[in-house]
């Protein structure tokens, strides 16, 4: 039998990255853990009734405040006097997070809750049909930008997200990768052994809105950290304190792996603009390794 606290049974797309991360977030809680989850494909897939693939307390509300009613949950824990004891996390796609659920969440981060969000960003309203969300990126071919004669997608950059959770000045902000595990967990233990509000942004890649194939989920997670797409950060106290160093592939190797950036294939000035983008990232966080000396 199964020690994972996230069990299965759940009706996930095969090769889902967001079914993997919520697996290792709870595991590295453990089982003294409440989560509370805004709607969204990890609601959907995971709790279909009368079945749950959650082993531990998990509420769902509505799409926007999942942080709201962790906030309640943990001022009742407060109460009791049961709160040292029990981890409270609040949990939400990209765009229940980065759009609908921003001024929820801000609220919780502003009061200083002992709380721990994740968001999984899986770049799109996934869930509803593909949309596009705060945090789809550049040239992004969904439902609601799509490419064509007129177009090569979304027009809009991502929203840094975790920049803006740092900016109310809480103790710990992490970005994270399904495609790197081990470091999903050591960031979920970090981030529950500090008091007060926490935010986790891990990147979840999608087959069906990503349009990759089911098997290469964590190795087209990893080619986004490694071109520099996806900066693996930690904010403590506002500034930043880590960041995971790389060296640099071309963003191509990245964008041919899926269908949803198909488009951009065969335009090289689309092709520089995205890599103006993670050239980008690399010089801001310092994400370059210096080369090692043979």
């Amino acid at each position: 039998m199964s020690n994972n606290l996230f069990v299965a049974g759940h009706t996930a797309c095969s090769g889902c990255g967001q079914s993997l991360a919520a697996r290792l977030v709870l595991d590295a809680a453990g089982k003294n853990t409440i989560i509370v989850n805004n709607t969204g494909c990890l609601e959907v897939f995971s709790t279909n009734y009368p079945e749950s693939a959650w082993t531990v307390p998990w509420i769902h509300s509505l799409f926007e405040n999942a942080a709201a009613v962790a906030s309640g949950v943990e001022a009742g824990l407060k109460y009791l006097g049961k709160k040292d004891n029990i981890n409270v996390i609040a949990q939400g796609g990209d765009g229940s997070t980065a759009d609908i659920g921003l001024q929820a969440l801000s609220g919780m981060l502003e009061r200083g809750h002992d709380i721990l969000y994740v968001c999984y960003d899986n770049e799109a309203y996934m869930n509803t049909g593909v949309q596009r969300s705060g945090l789809t990126p550049f040239d992004t071919n969904t439902t609601t930008s799509p490419a064509g004669s007129k177009s090569f997608g979304n027009i809009r950059p991502k929203k840094p997200m975790p920049e803006i959770a740092a900016a109310h000045g809480i103790p710990y902000v992490a970005t994270a990768s399904a495609g790197i595990p081990q470091d999903i967990t050591r960031k979920v233990k970090k981030a529950l052994s500090i008091k007060g509000a926490k935010y986790m942004q891990i990147h979840v890649p999608c087959p069906l809105g990503w349009r990759h194939e089911p098997g290469q989920t964590s190795a087209v997670g990893k080619l986004a950290v490694e071109t520099g797409l996806y900066p693996l950060i930690e904010f403590e106290s506002g500034k930043i304190s880590a960041v995971r160093q790389i060296q640099p592939k071309p963003v191509e190797e990245y964008l041919k792996a899926q269908g949803r950036f198909k488009h951009l294939l065969n335009n090289p000035e689309e092709i520089k603009k995205i890599q103006a983008i993670a050239d980008y990232n690399i010089d801001k966080y310092g994400l370059k390794a210096q080369a090692q000396e043979v």
